[in-house]
């Protein structure tokens, strides 16, 4: 195999396909790129048995043929060689590949392209045709919510239902929960739910434009096209747990208040806060609204009332820190509006764009007394 091509596309399709290659495997293989090239075009794949990404490069090409190429050194070389760099790699039938350039020539071993592992296949009749700028808004809107507890298999990806009345997404950890509706998309081709793991929508997030994007949707994996790149991914077996059930109807407590206000107390109380709990609470009242912390392990406090808005009874509420600053990140609008209702049951988060269809919960804890 002997092609060339220039520095800059070759390092942009390394950067794309290093997402999909682990830092450490049982597999060495998995650390390598499997370069295919044809006279119909080359391309490049990188997995980890997860996540596989296939990117098309743009080369000259002299002999057609296939190798493993180990993709940290082949990217690292490809870095330092100045821009507009004309490359050519050859590999011969014992994998030693030789990389050449006006300058220089670099040569290191690969391996052979049947250990590499098979691209999994798909099936492209189930098919989603989805703006590239609806699905980075719903995945950007959920993925903060996304479990990482591998013994919660269900939760670490994204619920997204798909019906004749549009899209909903859904995501949690068991503390937070994040529910978005977008009944302006409508599809006729496929009805279904998928769970998808966050590796594979936190790719297509940074990946994605205001473009079409269509996803096939296969038993066990489903395919994304961006351009001329395709990324496919195992999709979540274990069913999505019932997320309306834990949804409040009842929340009759009604705190309104300034975003922005409400998050920079927020974040100035929690310095103070236990650094293993990072509890803060909200004492709120018809005439008063503050956010406190008290760690008596370091002797720290904290205290600071806000300008609200509450119709509702007096309630003093404790949540994590952490949590609760994601949550409010994550609403939009210069105003949010907060459903309470006991001190140990969910609290609800409500965007003031009315237009916006979103949802947020989070769990109190319990306030050391």
């Amino acid at each position: 195999m002997r092609f060339s091509t220039s520095k800059n596309e070759l390092q942009e399709a390394l950067q794309k396909l290093s997402k999909a290659t682990p830092l450490r495997s049982t597999l060495p293989v998995l650390s390598c790129v499997l370069i295919n090239s044809t006279n119909d075009g080359t391309t490049l794949t990188s997995t980890d048995l997860e996540l596989t990404i296939s990117v098309k490069l743009s080369v000259s090409i002299e002999n057609e043929g296939s190798a493993a190429v180990p993709l940290k050194q082949l990217y690292d070389i490809t870095n330092e060689f100045p821009d507009g760099t004309r490359i050519t790699i050859s590999i011969d039938n014992k994998n030693k590949i030789e990389i050449n350039t006006l300058s220089g020539t670099y040569d290191l071993m690969g391996k052979q392209k049947e250990e590499f592992p098979t691209t999994p296949k798909v099936d492209k009749t189930k098919k989603i045709k989805i703006s590239g700028k609806v699905l980075k808004n719903v995945i950007n809107s959920t993925i903060f919510a996304v479990s990482k507890d591998d013994l919660k298999p269900s939760l670490t990806g994204v619920l997204f239902r798909f019906n004749s009345t549009g899209l909903t997404a859904v995501a949690t950890d068991g503390h937070r929960l994040v529910k978005i509706v977008d009944s302006t998309y409508k599809t006729d081709l496929f009805n279904g739910d998928i769970v998808v793991p966050r590796k594979f929508l936190s790719y297509l997030s940074n990946h994605l434009n205001d473009d079409e994007v269509v996803l096939s949707v296969g038993d066990t994996h489903m395919t994304a096209t961006i351009d001329q790149d395709t990324i496919i991914s195992r999709t979540i077996s274990e069913v999505f747990p019932d997320y309306e059930s834990v949804i409040p109807a009842d929340n009759k407590n009604i705190l309104t208040v300034d975003k922005k206000m409400l998050l920079g107390a927020i974040k100035r109380v929690s310095i103070f806060s236990n650094k293993s709990t990072h509890q803060i609470a909200f004492s709120i009242s018809k005439d008063h609204f503050f956010v406190t912390t008290e760690d008596p392990e370091s002797s720290s406090r904290a205290k600071e009332e806000i300008i609200a808005t509450y119709e509702g009874e007096d309630l003093t509420i404790g949540y994590n820190g952490e949590y609760l600053k994601d949550v409010i990140n994550h609403t939009t609008g210069e105003d949010i509006t907060i459903k309470l209702n006991t001190p140990i049951s969910a609290t609800l988060f409500v965007s003031s764009k009315k237009a916006e269809n979103k949802v947020m919960l989070l769990m109190p804890v319990r306030i050391n007394s």
